[in-house]
């Protein structure tokens, strides 16, 4: 086989091995593309629509619409999730998004709306528009659910229970740091709780793509956001619930330069496909990247 140019002990989220083709048949060890909804925010996407069961704001005896704001994968695990349990989906995104996003919306079933991108400050940024969406079909009477994957803490739940328990086990405990990108903050910042509280010792790694404004929060205080990025649904311009009380141990800046080459290496050495946000998570394995002088 050839030499995987990262190290021979790679974590794709879910699973971990010394090779992608020792993962053939091992159902114990997953990737993030044969979860149900093809990404690990299918967890935080019935997550939250359990917790929304609970607290009576949906029930499936009877009609309800799921409307979120968000730039793909969670609303494609909403979908799903929500055809499965009898509920519509609306989903509204940037304009920007890629097509085949836009696609898997439509085979999960979802209704989409588009809008222009714009900052979060301005009225018309999707995640406004769809609280408003949310707020008129329930002005009409319909019983509708606003997850707000931003600020909901049962995407943080999702993963503080399930995603960072299950690394531990299909890692045995063998792991000393993890990394990974934020979008909403629920990935990072609930394997983060689980993985401290087993492990005190470990390593937890923020991977922000160039143009996100969350590693500047970290390292002087201020959202500064510099430059940009061509991956979709992670780096964050502003502080969310989900990331509220989370710390990382060190916080790198990914460039499109590095990630790119990336991409190109795992498809070449493991046969897998994996998209930019994974890329960046894979660049946050070894040094050399700006890292912020307070974790340091």
């Amino acid at each position: 086989m050839p030499a995987y140019p990262y190290g021979r002990r790679v974590f794709f989220i879910a699973g971990v091995s010394d090779h992608i083709a020792t993962l053939t048949g091992r159902t114990s060890l997953t990737l993030v593309f044969v979860f149900g909804c093809g990404f690990h925010q299918d967890r935080a996407a019935l997550s939250m629509i359990l917790q929304a069961e609970a607290d009576g704001i949906l029930d499936r005896d009877g009609p309800g619409i799921i409307v979120e704001g968000t730039a793909g994968n969670t609303g494609i695990g909403l979908a799903m999730a929500g055809q499965v349990f009898g509920y519509e989906t609306v989903i509204v995104l940037p304009d920007t998004q890629s097509e085949e996003k836009k696609q898997m919306l439509r085979w999960a079933g979802a209704r989409i709306v588009e809008v222009p991108p714009a900052p979060f400050s301005n009225p018309n940024h999707f995640v406004h528009v769809a609280e408003r969406v949310a707020e008129t079909l329930s002005a009409d009477g319909q019983r509708v659910f606003y997850p707000n994957q931003w600020d909901n803490l049962a995407n943080r739940k999702a993963h503080s229970e399930h995603t960072g328990p299950e690394i531990w086990e299909q890692t045995g405990g063998n792991i000393d740091a993890f990394s990974c990108a934020m979008g909403t903050g629920g990935t990072l910042s609930g394997v983060a709780e689980f993985l401290r509280s087993v492990k005190p010792s470990i390593h937890i790694v923020l991977t922000d793509p160039c143009g996100a404004a969350v590693k500047s929060f970290y390292e002087n205080g201020e959202l500064q956001a510099c430059g940009s990025s061509i991956t979709e649904g992670i780096g964050q311009g502003r502080m969310t619930g989900n990331m509220e009380g989370f710390f990382p141990d060190y916080c790198f800046e990914i460039s499109d330069e590095v990630m790119l080459p990336i991409l190109h290496d795992v498809q070449k050495y493991d046969g897998l496909a994996i998209g930019g946000s994974a890329g960046i998570n894979v660049a946050g394995k070894w040094p050399g990247h700006s890292c912020c002088p307070r974790f340091m």
